[in-house]
């Protein structure tokens, strides 16, 4: 046993594999009974938890004292700031960082590396020292529900080289970055926050394709591994989940690919797990596979549950005291590598990172290098009407959020940014499920216009089918420039192929609507490139 072990006591042990979360902008009741009676080893935030960029800060400092008033080492705050439609801070005050997709679409390592560089940066001052991202799931199945734009790409080595830049640059700024979701997330139809996945191709095909990220992250020293709740039938003959898999997590991961940093379990109330196991046994299940942190996030009732099943399994010999030791041991050393127990950021150097000139600059040339010009008639750049009638964009409003699709807070508006570029464009804005009588609505509306652009919104999978069908009658029946854009899933144009124009944006955030209002006006010039395979007639660019 590490010498430096001997003085703790099981429950202090226990407790350090444990990342829990709670449910306010301040520490409440929860994350004190927590910290203070199970000493737990690292918290994460949620939406729930971010107010401004001096409350998280604040928020930041007070769970380490705390920690540090009951004589625990530094907790990891973690988040899953991915960047894109998964980015848990979102708002005026933080840099909008862009999500996997469009900087697979940009293509440029540097990028990749400047935007990492800049989440970190803005993370640690935050006190923020773990970030559950990057993903580097190749998304190769069009119909993934959960994946699709935060995969770089569909190409595996694609996918290694941007995760590898992203990893080295976040924790080149003391932030400890977590390759997900292993041994890979991306070609599944199931949800695992909703159902449980099975993978179940071949060794000879998983070794070529998902894990072949993964060795590019282990490589490039990624701090964390998470675990995917997905069964893969060619490493673990049981029905179980990887994150319940010896074969998995020690069998594949520690011992064949060499890992030695911490492995994390995605979140145990996830269905894939809660409906099929309890969450105690799923927490003492996964620290026998080989996990070293337990992610619970959300109700206090399953974290105690599940600290106490994993105190009673050490116990009992269910977990052996040294796998326990061994599990603490990476986590310590881990905070002390990052440099956890460093004073955080003032006040006042938060204030200056926030009001660097710098990142703007860079998060509007990804932007730029990302937008997709899939196909094009002739239409583009489009021209200001002779009659002088304004166009309509078409804007499906994402108001419901999910754990993985979280509309941005502060969208801009595509037609505003259409006006500044010279082209008169007012918004109408409809369900992003548009009914009969909606859709009825605003063809009436578009027969009026000089121009039509139809944005189109998915999460992932199909898209809906009111967008489809409103898609496909505007193409039938206008006789003025139409134009399609993608603000999140490329795959949209399999609903409706005969379309003439054709762009993919990625995400329908900030950036990325004024770098495709440039590149409408003729402003800017397209330059992304298809970072995944659309149909027989588009596949993947870089």
């Amino acid at each position: 046993m590490n010498t430096a072990l001997a003085g703790w006591t099981l429950e202090q042990k226990v407790g350090q594999l444990f990342v829990c979360g709670f449910h306010d902008i301040v520490p409440d009741e929860p994350i004190k009974q927590l910290i203070q009676q199970y000493h737990i080893g690292g918290v994460i935030y949620f939406r729930r938890n971010i107010g401004t960029a001096t409350q998280i800060h604040s928020l930041s400092a007070s769970l380490q004292n705390m920690a540090s008033q009951q004589g625990l080492p530094p907790l990891l705050i973690a988040i899953d700031q991915e960047g894109g439609m998964v980015s848990r801070i979102d708002g005026e005050e933080l840099s909008q960082i862009p999500g996997n997709m469009s900087l697979g679409a940009a293509d440029d390592l540097e990028l990749t590396a400047a935007a990492a560089t800049i989440s970190a940066r803005e993370l640690h001052a935050l006190g923020i020292n773990v970030n559950f991202a990057p993903c580097v799931d190749v998304n190769n199945n069009p119909r993934n529900p959960v994946i699709g734009v935060r995969s770089y790409s569909e190409k595996p080595e694609t996918v290694g080289l941007h995760g590898a830049a992203a990893i080295e640059a976040m924790q080149a700024q003391g932030v400890a970055a977590t390759a997900k979701h292993f041994p890979g997330h991306g070609d599944t139809d199931v949800d695992s926050h909703y159902g449980l996945a099975s993978v179940p191709h071949d060794r000879q095909r998983l070794e070529e394709i998902e894990l072949q990220p993964f060795r590019y992250a282990i490589k490039a020293g990624a701090d964390l591994i998470m675990t995917a709740h997905v069964i893969f039938p060619a490493f673990e003959p049981e029905p179980v989940p990887a994150t319940l898999s010896s074969s998995v997590l020690t069998g594949l991961l520690r011992e064949q690919m060499g890992y030695k940093g911490v492995i994390v379990t995605d979140c145990l109330e996830m269905h894939a797990i809660a409906k099929h196991f309890s969450i105690p046994e799923a927490a003492v299940r996964a620290i026998q596979a080989g996990a070293d942190l337990l992610l619970v996030s959300h109700t206090l009732e399953d974290q105690i549950a599940a600290i106490e099943a994993v105190r009673a399994a050490v116990q009992q010999g269910r977990i052996s005291k040294q796998q326990l030791d061994a599990a603490l041991e990476r986590i310590l050393e881990l905070k002390a590598r990052r440099q956890m127990d460093a004073p955080p950021a003032s006040e006042a150097q938060l204030a200056a990172l926030l009001n660097a000139h710098d990142t703007e600059t860079v998060l509007r040339r990804i932007a730029a290098h990302s937008i997709t010009i899939v196909k094009d008639e002739g239409q583009l750049p489009l021209r200001r009407s002779a009659s002088a009638v304004e166009g309509v964009v078409i804007w499906p409003q994402v108001i419901r959020r999910t754990e993985v699709d979280e509309p941005a807070r502060y969208q801009v508006n595509l037609a505003e940014a259409l006006c500044l570029q010279g082209l008169p464009a007012r918004q109408l804005v409809i369900d992003v499920e548009p009914d009969e009588l909606e859709r009825q609505q605003t063809m009436q509306q578009a027969q009026e216009a000089g121009f039509v652009v139809m944005v189109t919104y998915t999460a992932a999978g199909e898209l809906p089918e009111g967008q489809a069908l409103l898609t496909k009658t505007l193409h039938e029946h206008l006789h003025v420039p139409f134009i399609v854009v993608s603000m999140r899933n490329p795959y949209d144009l399999n609903a409706f192929p005969d379309v003439k124009t054709y762009i993919c944006a990625y995400e329908n955030r900030k950036y990325a609507v004024e770098a495709v209002a440039a590149v409408l006006a003729g402003a800017a010039t397209a330059t992304g490139r298809l970072p995944v395979t659309l149909n027989g007639q588009y596949g993947v660019q870089i």
